[in-house]
């Protein structure tokens, strides 16, 4: 009851400070991922001159990123907007056969897109926009100071004399170090092997907005269960209008859905390894519970964290149990 209570504790102190713990929790994945880069510079040239490399590196990587989701949600929203009067008849033909079966939706969509509640949303757009901001300014200065640091950390934990807390931080942190890294290498080439896929069926199902079906389904990649779901579900809605056809939106989610099957459940855990080998029963739950607890964010951190927590909990015998529980096997770690 006493390690209940204490779970339940920290969950909520981390909803409440989310705004703290969030930003912090982004900047140590980063950190972890980008240090590799910054040591192997700061070898060779000043370490203030291998930081501003290091980060400009990482910004321009998450620029990137962030233009091409831009440019495949601008590109499918101007498309919604061209299309809108296939769009409206697809929407009346759905809701006259829900309401010929007992299904009134009229008055609920009225609803939402009352005058008030588009303003509404167009002010929750806004506030979402500037804490979306807020959070990177937050991260960004928390990577600059964490890779100036890293090195001192070190040496403080390995002088450290007080039990092997030292020691267990040091190891583990270095092994979830190397686990990050090999988990965003797998899971950006499994993105990327997706994103093509989808891109090539869609092309040669003619559905439009071929590329940006494939960026978008890259994109979500990144988020395990949740994201690829979306991926499938608004392609098949146009696939509904293009078409105007429920056997084609329907071979069309089948299709993307076996694509995400084959690349998430088969491919993937074959060039991941035993290494980050995690219960798919506790990678559903990371993801849904850190995504009540922070939102988009937590769904995409919340593996990481997972990740992380296991691997401290391998380094020392009283905790061991929890990752031979939920993590792979001890036999078969590397």
């Amino acid at each position: 009851m006493v390690g209940l209570c204490t779970v339940v504790l920290v969950a909520a102190a981390l909803s409440l400070a989310q705004s703290v713990f969030a930003p912090l929790a982004f900047a140590l994945f980063v950190i972890a991922i980008a240090w590799p880069l910054q040591r192997r510079l700061q070898a060779s040239m000043p370490r203030l001159l291998a930081l501003a490399l290091t980060m400009a590196a990482t910004i321009f990587v998450a620029v990137v990123f962030a233009s091409l989701v831009a440019w495949a949600a601008g590109r499918v929203g101007r498309f919604v907007v061209s299309d809108a009067s296939r769009l409206q008849a697809l929407y009346g033909s759905i809701a006259s056969w829900l309401e010929g079966h007992g299904i009134e939706v009229a008055g609920v969509w009225a609803n939402y897109f009352s005058v008030d509640q588009l303003i509404r949303m167009a002010q929750q757009v806004t506030a979402h926009l500037n804490t979306a901001v807020s959070f990177l300014i937050v991260v960004f200065i928390y990577v600059l100071l964490g890779l100036l640091e890293v090195d001192d950390v070190s040496r403080k934990l390995r002088a450290w004399r007080r039990g092997r807390l030292g020691e267990v931080l040091l190891a583990g942190g270095s092994k979830t170090a190397f686990k990050f890294r090999r988990y965003m290498l797998v899971r950006t080439l499994m993105s990327a092997m997706t994103g093509l896929l989808v891109w090539g069926f869609a092309w040669l199902a003619g559905l439009p907005l071929a590329p940006e079906w494939g960026v978008i389904a890259f994109a979500l990649n990144f988020i395990p269960f949740i994201g690829p779901l979306i991926a499938t579900v608004f392609p098949t809605v146009f696939a509904m209008a293009q078409f105007e056809s429920w056997q084609m939106a329907v071979l069309v989610f089948a299709c993307l859905n076996v694509i995400q099957f084959v690349v998430g459940s088969y491919l993937e855990p074959r060039f991941i390894g035993n290494a980050l080998s995690i219960s798919p029963f506790v990678v559903l739950f990371s993801v849904f519970f850190w995504t009540f607890l922070w939102g988009l964010a937590g769904a995409f951190i919340g593996v990481p964290i997972v990740i992380a927590l296991l691997t401290l909990c391998e380094e020392h015998p009283s905790t061991r149990w929890i990752a031979d529980l939920l993590g792979s096997p001890p036999a078969d770690r590397r």
